[in-house]
């Protein structure tokens, strides 16, 4: 399949074998995030655990976005993607000890690729346009590296003010389009390959979906096989089958319908992007809350554990409420009032058994994809 949009240069939308190659580096990376959540579940665990996923999603979005842009098929990106593939796997292997002993370990190589890629984007981009673009990111990539640095020398708590940041500013300038005083970027008519850079994130979103799964089977695997065990898996399965749903169902069709015809297709794949990593945030949380929920069931839950097991779906389906109402100009009612559930019933259930508290946020989870029909 190719791109439909008049605005689109002749790409396919599906991703090379370099970048599905390219990919299983973040495979690994959203398994470290989850780790380092396991490890230090609280209010502090979760604040580091955001900060890296948006240094490591900053990494995946950027440089496959440039993969779209100067297609990845051209020998100038496989060298750029072969470089950078060494580079992040080094990234990812230090981000469970980054608030540790691992600091310069992750900090290094990210700057690298962030710095090195944004250089090599600016001599490749294929227009003017996109060339001005990323001297800009370029020039706010190297305002917030002091701060990225200042981190790694500090101590944990500091390092942690220092990289939330960073992360917070870099946030902003991917949000705004790097932005400088009286140069915006306004890229309507301008030829992207919206469809492939599509395909990119329903790719990445299918990377997080795959940690739910995974860590439902090491947890499963790690106890005795109790029909309890059995019925809490299964619950986990199924809250997994229905964030599947919700993700590529409706939500996915519409969304492509939309990037094939619009007259901005970089404005909505900037913005695909953006919701894409919320999303991706609240499968981690859901991730780690399955594993908890499985290893022991029948303990009281906490309002950690429920912030995580209700407060993952409520970033997921949110994320995809925003994008429905701005972009897609489509009133997301039944994720709102999804929403509104998860919440009430979140709270209502934070002291009762962690199985029964996730029967029930799985249970408002399907009930939403069976509704979730065009």
């Amino acid at each position: 399949m190719t791109v439909s949009s008049p605005h689109a240069p002749e790409q396919s939308d599906a991703a090379t074998p370099l970048e599905l190659f390219f990919d299983l580096v973040f495979v690994f990376a959203v398994s470290q995030l989850s780790d380092h959540l396991l490890a230090d579940l609280s209010w502090h665990g979760i604040a580091e655990t955001l900060v890296l996923l948006r240094a490591v999603y900053g990494v995946w979005y950027a440089t496959s976005w440039v993969a779209t842009m100067v297609p990845a098929d051209e020998p100038p990106t496989r060298r750029m993607l072969l470089t950078v593939m060494p580079l992040g796997l080094f990234m990812n292997a230090a981000l469970t000890g980054a608030f540790t002993a691992s600091a310069w370990a992750f900090v290094a190589p990210y700057l690298l690729i962030q710095l090195g890629r944004t250089v090599w984007t600016v001599v490749y981009a294929p227009n003017a346009l996109f060339r001005a673009h990323f001297f800009r990111a370029l020039l706010w990539f190297v305002a917030i590296s002091p701060f990225w640095i200042m981190g790694a020398v500090a101590d944990p708590d500091t390092r942690l003010l220092w990289w939330a940041l960073a992360a917070g500013i870099d946030q902003v300038g991917a949000w705004l389009a790097h932005p400088m005083p009286g140069r915006w970027l306004h890229s309507e008519h301008v030829p992207f390959a919206s469809g492939h850079m599509l395909e990119r994130c329903r790719l990445f979103l299918l990377i997080a979906l795959g940690e739910t799964v995974l860590t439902t089977g090491v947890a499963i695997a790690a106890v005795p096989l109790t029909p309890m065990i059995v019925v809490t898996g299964t619950v986990a399965l199924v809250g997994a089958v229905a964030l599947w749903n919700l993700g590529f169902g409706r939500t996915g069709r519409l969304t492509l319908r939309y990037v094939e015809t619009t007259s901005d297709p970089v404005r909505a794949s900037r913005y695909a992007v953006g919701v894409l990593m919320v999303m991706v945030a609240g499968l981690i949380a859901v991730a780690v809350a399955n594993e908890e929920a499985i290893g022991r069931p029948l303990e009281s839950g906490s309002v950690i554990l429920n912030a995580l097991m209700y407060g993952g779906p409520l970033l997921y389906v949110l994320a995809q409420a925003w994008y429905f109402r701005v972009m897609l100009q489509t009133h997301p009612r039944l994720r709102v009032i999804g929403a509104a559930v998860l919440i009430v019933l979140g709270i209502s259930t934070v002291a009762a058994p962690r199985a029964v508290a996730l029967a029930v946020a799985t249970a408002t989870l399907a009930t939403m994809a069976v509704l979730d029909q065009e």
